[in-house]
């Protein structure tokens, strides 16, 4: 059952864009594309999910139970969802460069099983996207599971890896098409080795994208080698930055569990959504945390921040 709980805001606000901060020393490199964005709202919208100590889901705590804290300041919540039953729009990004040949049958096979498993007839669509040297948009977000189905079945991997533009160009131009943003979780899962070869965006500004159009991004890695790599850490770092999850599946045959693993994740999430007080457009970053202030033994994994953008 869906718990829900509102309060109008009682005066007009401006508007900002709301954006993640390039945690990396040095910024993003300056020789890559501009980016800029807008957003139509002041609000900040949280997805999140909350486990106890042994991992297990916890699905009955209420408004009262939670606290978010921004620069460390308790923060009014507007708005909270409890056990989301909220539309979902998913993009399903999926590798098919040269380095996962081997088992991308197998991955293909799994995505099919997850997207017949996760998705519900009329209420959630899927956006499918392969990449190698470039992005390549499948299907547009729909609910027709036979075209998504046709979709996975049809790719066939060779080429490079642009992940970071796959990433970029799915989050700003396809999932923050369905507004507004509060009415709808945004999750996209990334099948990859993480190891970029092709991009023209950066790390940093396929997150803050990603971040801009309140994406949770869970990530299945293809590196079966057991040996930890670069492209790991980048999976683990995007999916951490934004609340979401990173599988790292030892045997082909695993992908199933760790689409298991997001199926559940995505039937068990909150959504809180929150006017920064004081409402700034500094351009700086502003970490959040949210916490479950009436229990204690409660794990939290949520998004880590966001930027305020200038006017």
């Amino acid at each position: 059952m869906r718990r829900f709980w509102a309060v109008a805001l009682g005066v007009p606000v401006c508007l900002l864009g709301v954006a993640l901060w390039a945690q990396k020393a040095g910024g993003v490199d300056t020789s890559q594309p501009e980016v800029r964005f807008s957003s139509s709202t002041t609000a900040v919208d949280v997805l999140f999910t909350v486990t106890d100590k042994k991992g297990r889901f916890v699905t009955d705590l209420t408004v009262n139970d939670f606290e978010l804290i921004e620069n460390k300041k308790p923060q009014f919540i507007r708005q909270f969802t409890a056990e989301s039953d909220l539309p979902l729009r998913i993009a399903l990004l999926i590798d098919t460069s040269n380095s996962v040949t081997p088992q991308f049958r197998f991955e293909q096979q799994a995505a099919t099983r997850f997207m017949n498993d996760v998705m519900r007839p009329k209420q959630d669509r899927m956006l499918l996207m392969s990449f190698d040297n470039n992005p390549q948009t499948i299907s547009e977000l729909t609910s027709d599971m036979a075209t998504l189905e046709r979709g996975i079945n049809g790719m066939r991997p060779g080429g490079g890896t642009a992940l970071y533009d796959a990433i970029y160009e799915a989050a700003k131009e396809k999932l923050m098409v369905d507004q507004p943003r509060d009415k709808f979780r945004r999750a996209m899962i990334v099948i990859s080795d993480g190891e970029d070869t092709q991009s023209h965006y950066s790390r940093d500004q396929a997150l803050e994208a990603a971040q801009i159009a309140d994406t949770v991004i869970y990530a299945i890695s293809t590196n079966t080698t057991r040996d930890s790599k670069e492209g790991d850490e980048v999976l683990k770092y995007l999916t951490d930055e934004t609340g979401g999850q990173a599988f790292f599946p030892f045997k082909v045959e695993d992908l199933d569990q760790s689409f298991e693993n997001i199926a559940n994740e995505l039937r068990h999430q909150y959504n809180i959504l929150y006017v920064p007080d004081p409402l700034k457009t500094d351009g700086l970053y502003h970490p959040i945390q949210v916490r479950v202030k009436t229990r204690k033994d409660m794990v939290v994994r949520a998004r880590k921040g966001y930027v305020a953008q200038k006017p």
